[in-house]
């Protein structure tokens, strides 16, 4: 059947972010890259909110200008605090590596609309309402993949490589069965779009909001045309509470922080449309193998409060790319190379982790509201914020010196700390039903 198979040196599954970062970057090295969407662009997804990080990867890309063109520009990230102003804003400016001063909020189907588009301008063969249904493979150098189109079509490709970036999807993870839920962290989310809600003033009036409440934390995200995206991510337990319908479960959420709801009490909810979603946090066991990779979603996400997502994405699937080239023309090298990308892909997921999974609890938030620059801690968690993650000696010191503190301050306060984290790993074993749609990233 393989003489039949159409021929390509790397087939990407997935027309997400890090799909189309990784065949535009092979495609770009000179490769032949088959790209494989089983949607059509413009899809919806939410994830609007970018890091600092994120820019130079765009510059990299060849995307940038497009990325400024379409978003909606973003300084920093705003936390709610019993202050004058009633929040402290976090601007990237003052990060201490060397992260852009700013960033962007996008609509995330135009965005990635974009970012497929530009795959195909650097010669990738990138085709949507593609599936790929099966795949086999008899080789380090040959996998094979059986494609079903939404016009009932089937064919089979041959490729010397597979990336799969099928996102929450995770096709090869689920095949060779190496997709692990999270037992430490597990959210739920609601989440709606609404026209008019009020932006902070001045500079900050880009910037994405982050509120506490009683079981979670709540989102606003400036988009362009007046927009804002608005949603909750909170404990399974309490969206298994909700009654009626999905949009008045999200109101009385939304009311039940005041300083929330007082930017939005006038918004207009768009198209009466709400989304739900839930078991959302996993990793795989391995990264990748001769012949194949996982970037992206399709290898692991995190509960997205630090709107991380996008960023370990594109970033794992442009070393991903590297890597995948320099296997293709040295193999001897493949298997350093796949030990490499993975350690540090999972070292950057392990810093976000360490905030994400104590965010909700009284330590985290009280460190929030009332930062303190001391040893330019602040500085380094608005690094952390930026995405500056993997190669700042001066950040990562910072960062490690925070888990001190925090252990510290989790000392004073033990009981409370020690009934946070024994509620929240009863949470991350909770079963959750009854979620419409994945939330990737935010």
């Amino acid at each position: 059947m393989s003489a039949t198979a159409e021929q390509c040196d790397v087939a990407v599954i997935g027309g997400g972010p890090a799909g189309s970062t990784a065949a535009a970057l092979l495609a770009r090295r000179g490769h032949k890259v088959i790209a494989l969407e089983k949607a059509h662009h413009p899809r919806f997804h939410t994830g609007e909110s970018l890091l600092p990080m994120n820019l130079p990867l765009f510059e990299r890309l060849g995307v940038l200008d497009k990325v400024r063109a379409m978003g909606v520009f973003k300084a920093g990230a705003d936390f709610e605090a019993a202050n004058e102003r009633g929040y402290n804003t976090f601007l990237f400016a003052r990060a201490l590596g060397g992260s852009p001063p700013h960033s962007y909020q996008v609509w995330r189907q135009d965005f990635d609309r974009m970012l497929y588009d530009h795959a195909r301008e650097c010669g990738a063969d990138a085709r949507e309402g593609h599936e790929v249904v099966a795949a086999a493979q008899t080789g380090p150098r040959d996998s094979q993949l059986d494609v079903r189109t939404d016009t009932a079509g089937s064919y089979r490709i041959q490729a010397r490589y597979v990336v799969d970036a099928s996102g929450r999807d995770a096709f090869l993870a689920a095949k060779k069965k190496l997709r692990r839920k999270n037992d430490e962290h597990q959210s739920a989310a609601i989440f709606a779009h609404f026209r008019g809600a009020e932006r902070r003033p001045g500079e900050d009036a880009g910037n994405i909001s982050i509120y506490a409440f009683e079981h979670g934390w709540m989102w606003m995200i400036p988009l362009p045309d007046d927009v804002m995206s608005v949603g909750a991510v909170c404990w399974p337990e309490y969206l298994k509470q909700r009654k009626g319908s999905t949009a008045e479960f999200l109101i009385e959420t939304l009311q039940s922080n005041r300083a929330l709801w007082r930017r939005v009490e006038g918004a207009e909810l768009i198209g009466n449309e709400v989304r739900v979603t839930g078991n959302y946090s996993y990793d795989s066991t391995r990264m990748g193998a001769p012949g194949w990779v996982l970037v992206g979603d399709a290898f692991a996400f995190l509960d997205p409060v630090f709107s991380s997502g996008v960023y370990l994405a594109m970033s794992g699937a442009e070393q991903a790319a590297a890597a995948v080239d320099v296997a293709l023309r040295h193999p001897s090298q493949e298997a350093s190379l796949l030990r490499k990308l993975e350690k540090r892909q999972r070292a950057g997921m392990a810093r976000f982790s360490f905030f994400i999974y104590r965010f909700n609890g009284p330590v985290m938030r009280q460190l929030f509201r009332s930062p303190r620059n001391t040893w330019q801690l602040e500085q380094g968690l608005i690094s952390m914020l930026a995405g500056d993650l993997f190669d700042s000696p001066k950040v990562l010191w910072r960062l490690r010196l925070f888990k001190l503190v925090y252990a510290i301050c989790g000392l004073r306060n033990f009981r409370r700390w020690r009934a946070e984290h024994k509620y929240r790993l009863a949470q991350a074993h909770a079963e959750f039903t009854g979620g419409n749609t994945p939330l990737d990233k935010i």
